[in-house]
């Protein structure tokens, strides 16, 4: 009887251990613009309890950084906190734009860990007239 109970506290113990990642959403979409330029709004996630710095960057399909406003493109985020960012693409004379908008957690000098984070989500841009 007594196994049978600690089994499902182990389960427990386990789902709610610091194994979250860090994350952003949402993950792709697409957009449809009037004009030179397509916006999205991403979410990026601290899931930690102590904050992390974030960069949020603008690649292409060949992971080449595009030249999007990003606002704001570099800042603290608080533990297990969220906050939205917008970022505009340009089409540079293109009728559509596939990116990749990368959130980036920058590690802390002095820390133990120095890992680098990257999620990225796959967007397109269609340009109609």
């Amino acid at each position: 009887m007594l196994r049978s109970l600690a089994i499902p506290f182990l389960g427990m113990g386990l789902a709610a251990s610091p194994a979250s990642a860090q994350s952003m959403s949402p993950m792709r979409g697409e957009v449809t613009s009037f004009t030179d330029a397509f916006a999205v709004r991403v979410f990026p996630s601290n899931p930690y309890n102590k904050k992390i710095r974030i960069d949020v960057r603008v690649y292409d399909q060949n992971f080449q950084p595009v030249d999007a406003k990003i606002a704001p493109d570099s800042f603290m985020l608080g533990a297990e906190a969220s906050r939205p960012v917008l970022v505009v693409v340009p089409f540079d004379g293109n009728n559509e734009r596939k990116v990749r908008i990368c959130t980036e957690s920058v590690p802390f000098p002095n820390e133990q860990t120095q890992i680098k984070a990257q999620i990225c989500g796959k967007f397109l841009g269609q340009r109609r007239f």
